[in-house]
Parts: structure tokens; C-alpha cells; sequence
């Protein structure tokens, strides 16, 4: 018997419950990317018609200009932007599942930090570029997490709200550490860690391409499957364990995944204020579901990313604006907003 909003599609000998208003919004979510897209890929200084783009991906482009303008300067940062805000959705929807907690995020509890900690010591203390600054970022944010996760233990578990504790306190203590670096660091390089500081998918190449979109696409379907025992250990752990799940393998292994994909979505971009933080709970809002939905939360990130980069390109008066201080501007009147609402509920 399927329930109210639900609708069960069977094959073979497997069922799968779909939300139909969640399979509505997906679809709504894909659309806005796919036209999102194609105008990113048509706008700039050398407009390029529809035909033209497809005239290049089919390897039959009218001009050399135009082939490169598309395939060494847009596709590429295009994909960025879809799969860095892809990963920081479905990041942020596993965060807040297991802390329990809307402020459980990546970029909340030390993670995004770590990542730059990584970028900074790379491209400040050894001199590096921000062009290879990807497995220092990786490097950090897995270190980070490493930490976070060994003090959050008590008695072989890691509770919610020692994770979220322990993460804030965390990535304070790296966030100094990133200032400290900046303020020793010599004028010229600090200029060029601020930049990469700033978050910005501008000038990214194939070269932050591939590791972003390999890692997501290996990662996403394990952690989709998490999501539903997840879900149980929301309930708490002492009611989990008896319904067959694996409490702190299942935790530790979405923890891993989730952290992997933040940090490859900051070491493609940089920080990225806002987008892990509020895509999952805009899908849930949207969708109308009790659960995190990770697949929609990936989409509400990718359209938020795109959204940010498409003002970016308009923004008036000839102003440059980095697509962290977007994201961060728009997610600081968002907050306002929602606190505001609560506030005239009482609550």
C-alpha cells in the first residue's frame, strides 16, 4: 500500500518508493540547468550561438576561436560549477543527517577550513600555485576531518552534538591558522591565496574537471543508498542498531564520503560560502519530505552554483565578483529571512 505522496515502482524483485512531489521538483531542478547551461555557454564576450556549440561538441566547430572559447574556457568551467555545487548539496544533506542539526555543514564545522589550510600552506609556506593547489586542499580537508572525528569519539561513538562541538572548535582554531599564514606569508602570495580564498570558478580548467566529476560520480550512489540507514539513526542509535544497521560503520563510512566530496568541491573552487549549508534544507522545503533528500539537495547545489555564476557575468557597473561572495551575500540574506520568519512564529 503505497502512502499519501508516494508512488512504488517494482522490478524484478526489488520495490523503490518514490515522493512524487520530490520527483517533480528534479525534474523542475533539471530543467533550470539544462537552460542555466546554455545560456552560460552562449553569454560572454564572444557570443556563440546554439548551433555553433553543437557544431563543436560534435567535433565540427566553425572557427578555432570558438572551438577554444567553448572547450578550454566554459565547458570546463561549466562542469565546475555544476559538480562543485553537486557535491557541496549532497555533502551538506549527509552533514545535517547525521549531526541532526541545520547548521551541521561542511563549511560550519571545520571542514572547508581544513581545505584551506591545505590551499595556504601549499601556496604560502611551499611557494605553490593556485592551478595545483588541488591535493593540498584534498590533503587539508581530509586532516581536518580526521581530527574532528578522532576527538568527537566517547566510548567508541560519535555522538551529534560532540561532532558539531568539536567542529566549530576546530575550524576556529584553523581559521587563525589561515590568518596567521596570510599575515606571514609575502605580499605577492598572499594576494594569490586571497584570490583562491575568495572562491571562484574563474579560469578553472580540465584539470579540476576530472577529479571533481570522478569523485562524485564514484560517490554519489554508495552515499544514496546510505541515506535510508542514515535515516533510521536519526531516530537515535540504541533504536537503529536493533533494526539491523550497522551504527558506527554506516556513520564513519558517510562521514568519509561526505567529507571527500567537500573537499573536492573546495580544492576545485575554494570556499564556497552557503551552498552545503542551505541546499539540503531548500530541497526538503521544496520536496516537502521529513528525510534529506540527497539527490535533490545535489541539484538545489548545482542550481545555486549556476545561479551565482550567471550574476557574476550580469552583475552592473563592470563589478567582478567572485562566486564565494555571491553565495555568501545571498545565504547572509537567507539566514536573515529565516530567522525573521521563525521570530514572527514564536519560536
Amino acid at each position: 500500500m503505497n502512502m499519501p505522496g508516494y508512488s512504488t515502482l517494482r522490478w524484478r524483485n526489488c520495490s523503490f518508493r518514490i515522493h512524487m512531489r520530490t520527483l517533480w521538483m528534479n525534474a523542475v531542478l533539471s530543467l533550470f540547468l539544462l537552460a542555466g547551461s546554455a545560456w552560460a555557454l552562449m553569454s560572454g564576450s564572444l557570443p556563440i550561438a546554439p548551433d555553433e556549440i553543437w557544431q563543436t561538441l560534435t567535433a565540427t566547430a566553425p572557427s578555432r576561436a570558438i572551438a577554444h572559447v567553448l572547450l578550454d574556457i566554459r565547458i570546463p568551467r561549466l562542469l565546475v560549477t555544476l559538480g562543485a555545487g553537486a557535491a557541496l548539496g549532497a555533502s551538506g544533506a549527509v552533514f545535517q543527517t547525521i549531526s541532526r542539526n541545520p547548521l551541521g555543514s561542511p563549511d560550519i564545522i571545520g571542514f572547508t577550513a581544513g581545505a584551506a589550510t591545505g590551499a595556504l600552506v601549499w601556496i604560502v609556506a611551499l611557494g605553490g600555485t593556485g592551478a595545483d593547489v588541488v591535493p593540498a586542499a584534498m590533503c587539508g580537508a581530509l586532516l581536518a576531518g580526521a581530527v574532528v572525528y578522532l576527538l568527537a569519539r566517547k566510548d567508541g561513538r560519535v555522538s551529534a552534538y560532540r561532532l558539531v562541538l568539536t567542529g566549530l572548535g576546530v575550524g576556529a582554531i584553523l581559521t587563525a591558522v589561515n590568518a596567521l599564514l596570510l599575515v606571514r606569508g609575502d605580499l605577492d602570495v598572499a594576494i594569490s591565496a586571497n584570490l583562491w580564498l575568495a572562491g571562484s570558478v574563474e579560469g578553472r580548467g580540465w584539470a579540476h574537471v576530472w577529479p571533481l566529476w570522478v569523485g562524485l560520480c564514484v560517490l554519489i550512489l554508495p552515499m544514496l543508498f546510505g541515506m535510508r540507514p542514515l535515516g533510521l539513526m536519526a531516530m537515535g542509535d540504541d533504536l537503529a542498531a536493533p533494526l539491523g544497521v550497522a551504527v558506527e560503520p554506516v556513520r564513519r563510512w558517510m562521514l568519509l564520503a561526505a567529507l571527500m566530496l567537500a573537499a573536492l568541491a573546495t580544492s576545485a573552487t575554494g570556499p564556497i560560502a552557503f551552498v552545503a549549508l542551505a541546499a539540503p534544507q531548500l530541497a526538503r522545503r521544496i520536496g516537502v519530505t521529513a528525510s534529506q533528500p540527497l539527490i535533490g539537495a545535489a541539484l538545489v547545489g548545482a542550481a545555486l552554483m549556476l545561479g551565482a555564476d550567471l550574476i557574476t557575468r550580469i552583475a552592473p557597473f563592470g563589478i567582478v565578483m567572485p562566486i564565494g561572495q555571491v553565495t555568501g551575500l545571498v545565504g547572509g540574506i537567507y539566514l536573515i529571512w529565516l530567522l525573521a520568519k521563525r521570530r514572527n512564529r514564536g519560536t
